[in-house]
C-alpha cells in the first residue's frame, strides 16, 4: 500500500468535511420534518430557529392523516401507478433498446437522432393534452401512464447497456435456433439484472413523485395520486375536514397535519431506495460506458 502524503491527508479531511456538511444539509430538512409532525402545535408555531427534537410529543397528527380517506384512496392509486407503470415502463424501454442495440438495425443512426431529438424539443401541454383526449385517456389511470411509457434518457442507457454484452452470446444462440424473443428474454435481460433494477427505482420514484400529469388529465378525485392528495393539504391548506375529526381546540393543529402527512408520503419510498442500493452504483456504470 502506498503511504498517503501530507498533501493527501489534507485533502482527504477537507473532503470529509465537505461531504458531511453537505449530508446534514441534506438530512436536516426530512428531520426538521419528523420533528414537526411529532411536535405540539402551539409549541411547534412558538419555537424559533433549528429544530433539533419535537416540542413536546403530539401524535393526533398521524391519526388524523391515517382516518383521512383521501389518504388512503391516494395510496391505492399511487400504488397502482408505481407497479403497473414502472413494469410497463421497464418492459417497453428494454424493448426497444434491445431492437436499436441491434447491428443489423435499419436506419438505426437516424432513429437515434429523432428519439434524442425529443430531449430537447416537445409538442407543448396543449398539443399533449390533445392527444391524450382524442385517445380517449382522459380521466382515466391510463392518461398517468402510456404518455410517458418510455423516458429518453433511460432507452438511451439501456441501448448502451445491451451493446456491451458480447455480441458473440448473441451469435451463438442463434446458431442453436434461437430467435430474438428468446436472445432478448434469456440472453440480455438476465445479463442487465442491475441495470433493470436502477430503471425500476427511476421509473418508480418517477410515479411516486408524479402530481402535474395528475392535475392536468384527472377531474375524478377517486384516481388522485397520494402526491395530488398531498399538494392539496400543503398548498391549497384543506386540512380543515382533517382537525374537525378531534375534539382538540388547537387552532395550529393543521400545520402538524401537514407535517405528518409529507412523512406518510415519503417513508414507503426511503424504505424501497435501500433495498436496491446495492445494484445501483453498478447498473449506472453499465449503462454510462460503451463498450
Amino acid at each position: 500500500m502506498m503511504k498517503s502524503s501530507f498533501g493527501d491527508k489534507v485533502f482527504d479531511t477537507c473532503n470529509y468535511m465537505v461531504l458531511t456538511g453537505l449530508m446534514l444539509i441534506t438530512l436536516y430538512p426530512f428531520l426538521y420534518v419528523v420533528f414537526a409532525s411529532l411536535s405540539t402545535p402551539s409549541e411547534l408555531i412558538k419555537h424559533t430557529g433549528i429544530l433539533w427534537k419535537p416540542e413536546g410529543f403530539f401524535l393526533e397528527g398521524y391519526r388524523l392523516v391515517l382516518l383521512n380517506p383521501m389518504i388512503g384512496v391516494g395510496y391505492q392509486n399511487t400504488l397502482f401507478y408505481v407497479a403497473v407503470g414502472t413494469v410497463i415502463n421497464v418492459f417497453f424501454t428494454a424493448l426497444f433498446a434491445y431492437v436499436l442495440s441491434r447491428r443489423d438495425m435499419f436506419w438505426k443512426k437516424y432513429m437515434m437522432m429523432m428519439i434524442v431529438f425529443t430531449m430537447f424539443f416537445s409538442g407543448g401541454l396543449i398539443p399533449d393534452y390533445m392527444l391524450v383526449k382524442n385517445l380517449g385517456m382522459l380521466d382515466t389511470r391510463w392518461a398517468l401512464i402510456v404518455p410517458g411509457m418510455i423516458a429518453t434518457w433511460n432507452l438511451i442507457i439501456m441501448r448502451t447497456s445491451f451493446q456491451s454484452i458480447p455480441y458473440e452470446l448473441e451469435e451463438s444462440a442463434k446458431m442453436d435456433g434461437a430467435t430474438d424473443w428468446t436472445v432478448f428474454w434469456r440472453i440480455i435481460l438476465p445479463l442487465s439484472i442491475p441495470l433493470l433494477a436502477v430503471m425500476v427505482l427511476f421509473y418508480g420514484v418517477q410515479h411516486w413523485n408524479a402530481w402535474a400529469n395528475a392535475l392536468i388529465y384527472l377531474r375524478d378525485r377517486d384516481l388522485f395520486p397520494l402526491q395530488l392528495v398531498l399538494r392539496e393539504i400543503l398548498i391549497q391548506n384543506s386540512t380543515s375536514d382533517m382537525t374537525n375529526l378531534t375534539t382538540d381546540s388547537d387552532p395550529f393543529l393543521g400545520e402538524v397535519v401537514k407535517h405528518a402527512t409529507i412523512v406518510v408520503a415519503t417513508v414507503p419510498i426511503l424504505i424501497l431506495y435501500p433495498l436496491i442500493q446495492k445494484h445501483f452504483t453498478k447498473g449506472v456504470m453499465i449503462g454510462a460506458l460503451k463498450g
